[in-house]
């Protein structure tokens, strides 16, 4: 069997990094292929497991290898409080492609149009996830993938597909912009295979994409309030369509 660091080693180039406790959970609920995880504390790390994810406790007592904190240090750019890390392999681009452009969608695709913050990119992929979105598209140079915004997105990357595409690339549907100048949401009632578009934090929609869109729409928002966060548009926006959809059964 290969060593775990020598594992490490060989895959961290390519691999995912899976940044904490919380972050590997979620990789192994939602399907990830996960080779090798290390923790400073395996009793510890198994015991917030029983705690917290008892669906995946067992997954994490097979994977998990003890290492020193120096040498668990070392493998990762920022240590995590919970002393957790994991290497998973990334979703082929033919794969997310196939999840965004399937048809009939039942849920929108969100669109971050050139975003230039990671922790705010990797917020709206926990957002998208947690509503059940088809995915989450990127344009611009931001990688989706970069190990800051997995880390923002809590390991939910996993959950839902998340990809770089240009304008010209994005998933097919009637395309949805937020702007300042559109009409108010509250009037519109968002189908299951909108495509939800959000401009840059700072220079809002690039002009291709504001050329693409079929409405424009603006978020309530009182006089003198010049914006909000991204990811708490994002989660304004996706609770409008939410809200028009049909309650869950009762557990």
């Amino acid at each position: 069997m290969t060593d775990p660091l020598t594992r490490w080693r060989e895959l961290a180039g390519a691999a995912v990094l899976l940044d904490g406790f919380h972050a590997l959970k979620h990789a192994l609920r939602f399907g990830a292929e996960v080779p090798v995880a290390v923790t400073t504390d395996r009793r510890a790390a198994l015991a917030l497991a029983e705690e917290l994810a008892g669906d995946v406790r067992d997954a994490l007592d097979a994977l998990l290898t003890e290492v020193p904190g120096a040498v668990y240090a070392s493998l990762v750019p920022r240590p995590h409080p919970t002393g957790v890390a994991a290497l998973a392999v990334r979703p082929s681009r033919e794969a997310n492609l196939r999840a965004l452009g399937g048809t009939p969608r039942t849920a929108p695709v969100v669109v971050l149009d050139n975003p230039r913050n990671l922790g705010n990119a990797g917020a709206v992929i926990r957002l998208a996830a947690g509503f059940g979105a088809a995915g989450v598209v990127t344009t611009g140079t931001l990688d989706p993938w970069h190990p800051t915004v997995v880390r923002g997105g809590a390991g939910l990357h996993f959950a839902t597909a998340v990809e770089r595409l240009g304008v010209d690339e994005l998933p097919a549907g009637p395309l949805f912009a937020l702007d300042p100048e559109g009409e108010d949401i509250r009037g519109t009632k968002l189908p299951d295979d909108a495509v939800l578009a959000f401009g840059s934090e700072r220079t809002g929609l690039s002009a291709g994409l504001r050329a693409r869109a079929d409405h424009l729409l603006a978020l309530p928002m009182r006089p003198q309030v010049s914006s909000y966060n991204l990811a708490t548009s994002v989660a304004m926006t996706l609770y409008h369509w939410s809200a028009g959809q049909a309650a869950p059964p009762a557990r």
